[in-house]
């Protein structure tokens, strides 16, 4: 077999596109696979401890406790297998890491779908929650070391899409095997499909290439060489692959050895300032209010706006296709529009969208109110894809320093049913207020990203004083490769740029020689 498959150009980026797509199948459908089985007979039946469809009153509630922190822990050791970037990501390369998060999310698969105790289906949880967590933290990291600067967004942002498709598959397999319930069947095979997937990516993932970046970072070169000509389909000896090899180089050698310890610092590319963006704006997806809607989606319909539970896996199904719409026009307006202005749409209208929910369903007799509320979590999944399910993903592994990009990526990816049992509609409200507040942030924190070569990012950050002062830089700064911004200070170029290599505190002469 050629290598690569033969493909280049366009062709080798629909098939890097295609393997994350199956990557980010997983994760979307972990999101929603577990609330598709909360609500059936058999697995209350068969973990009585989580049930809060078929009971009521004090005991609903301490059962909403435990449900709460088995569903939590899938999150938070998701969290430590994002983390396992910062160590694998960068000793083993892109593709053993998410091979490896793959193999491990496949025996969390098998450990859920064949649990008989609830002991076990906690450490499945757990398992599970460390493979997710290292196939998202790796893979748009991954995609996007392989993407050109004029189509990143693009194609790192169909993270959305694919999300949905995975949260759709689950949804609606939910539906269709909850009528085999009592049988235990209504939720192994829903809980158990993902190994599937799992296994697609590990079977293609060493039949495309590693990150170019990477490569340069190990001092690989030809691999890199080769690997670049075939993503812009040149030849290895053309000006373009030159230019990035430089790009890199010079951005590993301004950035120096990395260390676990260099996040924490700001240095002269102003890391943890870096550090700190890559985590708020995951921060910024987290608490939407997109995990209440996602995990507890047919628990919302069936139990706040009082649904039968078909109707509510039928809605819960149907919310998905909204949630792919949204992804497809980010991913046609990302590039476009820049990730700012989407960003803020979305902070804008979800805050709109959780403040109008709140309302509707104040009153749990007022069915007009509660059909409205129908549409305002349909249009909140549509207004969240466009400017958050995926493009936080993309933003960490932009504005990450290159010789920490992994590292950074798994610490930013790093970063509720008690509260609905206990304060009801209200909760709507702190998703609301958190959204409102997200709009100023991004405005005056966040700089644009798009079009920007992934060394272009070190240049602004080297640039600026202050935290205030990255978003201005953005603005001002023409659109050039590192190597030539640093060559314009050393010959004297023009003041502003010499005062920029300056910034850097002399180390671009350095590099330079």
């Amino acid at each position: 077999m050629a290598r690569y498959w033969g493909l280049r150009g366009k062709k080798l980026n629909a098939a890097i596109w295609l393997e994350s797509m199956w990557a980010i199948i997983i994760f979307g459908y972990n999101q929603g696979s577990a609330g598709g089985v909360l609500t059936t007979r058999s697995f209350n039946e068969q973990f009585p401890a989580m049930d809060t469809i078929f009971t009521t009153g004090p005991k609903q509630h301490h059962n909403s406790t435990i449900q709460a922190t088995v569903v939590a822990l899938y999150t938070l050791f998701g969290t430590f297998g994002a983390l396992s970037c910062t160590f694998l990501g960068d000793r083993l390369g892109r593709r053993w890491t998410i091979f490896l998060a793959c193999l491990v999310q496949g025996i969390g698969c098998i450990l859920m779908a064949a649990s008989f105790q609830f002991a076990q289906f906690i450490i499945a949880r757990i398992v599970l929650g460390l493979g997710t967590g290292g196939i998202i933290a790796t893979v748009s990291v991954w995609q996007s070391e392989l993407s050109k600067a004029t189509s990143r967004g693009s194609h790192v942002s169909g993270f959305g899409t694919f999300c949905g498709i995975g949260l759709s598959i689950a949804l609606w397999l939910s539906f269709g095997v909850s009528f085999a319930d009592p049988s235990s069947v209504a939720w192994r095979l829903p809980l158990g499909l993902p190994l599937v997937f799992s296994a697609i990516v590990m079977a293609f993932i060493f039949t495309l290439p590693e990150s170019p970046r990477w490569l340069v970072k190990k001092n690989r070169l030809d691999e890199a060489r080769d690997i670049l000509a075939r993503i812009h389909d040149v030849e290895e000896d053309d000006e373009v692959v030159a230019k990035e090899i430089r790009d890199v180089q010079t951005s590993l050698e301004l950035a120096g050895t990395f260390k676990l310890s260099s996040m924490f610092k700001l240095g002269p590319q102003r890391t943890f300032h870096r550090v700190c963006l890559a985590c708020v704006v995951q921060i910024f997806l987290q608490m939407s209010g997109t995990n209440a809607i996602s995990y507890y989606t047919t628990s919302v319909f069936e139990l706040q706006l009082h649904y039968t539970p078909t109707t509510a896996k039928i809605l819960s199904a149907s919310l998905q296709a909204v949630l792919i719409l949204g992804s497809l026009v980010c991913s046609l307006t990302v590039d476009r529009f820049g990730r700012r202005k989407l960003m803020l749409f979305s902070a804008s209208m979800t805050a709109i969208n959780m403040a109008c929910l709140t309302g509707c369903t104040a009153s749990a007799t007022n069915t007009t109110a509660l059909k409205a509320a129908v549409f305002f979590i349909f249009f909140f999944q549509f207004c969240f894809c466009v400017g958050f399910l995926g493009i936080p993903f993309v933003y960490a592994s932009e504005i990450a320093p290159v010789q920490m990009r992994a590292g950074v990526a798994g610490v930013a990816t790093a970063v509720t049913p008690v509260a609905f049992t206990s304060i009801g509609y209200r909760y709507f409200i702190v998703y609301a207020a958190f959204n409102a507040a997200v709009v100023p942030a991004i405005y005056f924190f966040f700089p644009e990203t798009s079009n920007r070569s992934l060394e272009e990012l070190d240049e602004i950050f080297a640039a600026s004083k202050s935290i205030f002062d990255v978003v201005p830089n953005a603005r001002k700064l023409p659109r050039r490769n590192l190597v030539e911004f640093l060559e314009d200070g050393e010959k004297g170029e023009g003041e502003e740029r010499a005062r920029h290599v300056e910034d850097v505190e002399g180390v671009g002469r350095e590099v330079l020689g």
